[in-house]
C-alpha cells in the first residue's frame, strides 16, 4: 500500500514511516519543505533496511497515495488541509492530530469543531473519508520499531470500510485496533490525550497509554 504522511518530518510522522516501511508498505513522507523531508526519508530508508521511503512535499506525498495520514500540530491543522484538499479528495484520511493548546497540554481543550477530525470532515467533506486514530500512542515507543506497542488504538469513523482498512494498516505497525465507532466520538479520544500526559508528570512516566480489557478479541 502506498502511504502518504503529511508533516512526516516530526516524531509521529518518522515512526508510523519507519514502522511501515518495515511492514512492506511504500511511504511517502511529506513536509511544507521538501528537501528536509527527502534528508528524513534517505535517513529513514536505512534504518528500514531499504525498506520504500521517499520524501517530498506534502501535495506529491499525497498525490496518487492510497492513504493518507496528517500528523501536524493542531496550529496547522486547517491551513494544511485547505491546502491539500483536491488531492485529498477519493481518499482516506487518518487524522491524529489533538487540539492541544500550549502551555497548557494537559488540559482538555475542545476546539470550534468539537474535535479535530470533526473540523477535518466538516472541511474536505464526504469526498474524503476522515479516520480518528492514533491518539494515544508514545511518539517515543512509535520511533522504536523494536519496542512493542503496549496500549490499543482507538479508531473512530463515520465510513465502516475506511475504519476497516485502517485497522488493518494499524496491526502493521504492531498495534491492536478497535472500532471505537462513529468519528463523533473522536472528541471523546482526542480530549482524553491531555489526561494521558498529565498522567505522566503526575507519576514521573513517559508513555501512558489505553488497554481495554473485558473484549474477546
Amino acid at each position: 500500500m502506498l502511504i502518504g504522511v503529511i508533516g512526516g518530518t516530526g516524531k509521529e510522522g518518522r515512526g508510523l514511516a519507519l514502522r511501515w516501511a518495515r511492514a512492506g508498505h511504500q511511504v511517502r513522507i511529506g513536509s511544507r519543505d521538501a528537501a528536509r523531508a527527502k534528508e528524513r526519508a534517505a535517513e529513514l530508508g536505512a534504518l528500514a533496511g531499504g525498506g520504500a521511503i521517499e520524501g517530498g512535499d506534502n501535495a506529491w506525498a499525497v498525490d496518487g497515495a492510497d492513504i493518507a495520514v496528517l500528523c501536524v500540530p493542531y496550529a496547522a491543522h486547517g491551513a494544511t488541509l485547505r491546502d491539500l484538499a483536491p488531492q485529498l479528495a477519493g481518499r482516506v484520511l487518518i487524522d491524529i492530530t489533538v487540539p492541544l493548546q500550549p502551555p497548557k497540554v494537559r488540559e482538555v481543550h475542545l476546539p470550534p469543531g468539537q474535535s479535530a477530525a470533526l473540523e477535518a470532515q466538516a472541511m474536505l467533506g464526504a469526498a474524503t473519508r476522515v479516520v480518528a486514530a492514533l491518539h494515544h500512542v508514545s511518539s517515543t515507543h512509535l520511533g522504536d520499531p523494536e519496542h512493542a506497542i503496549e496500549g490499543d488504538v482507538l479508531v473512530c469513523s463515520d465510513d465502516p470500510a475506511a475504519t476497516a482498512t485502517v485497522i488493518a494498516l494499524l496491526a502493521d505497525l504492531g498495534a491492536r485496533a478497535l472500532d471505537a465507532g462513529v468519528l463523533r466520538n473522536a472528541v471523546a479520544l482526542e480530549a482524553l490525550t491531555p489526561v494521558l500526559l498529565h498522567l505522566n508528570k503526575r507519576y514521573g512516566a513517559s508513555a501512558a497509554c489505553l488497554r481495554i480489557a473485558g473484549l474477546p478479541v
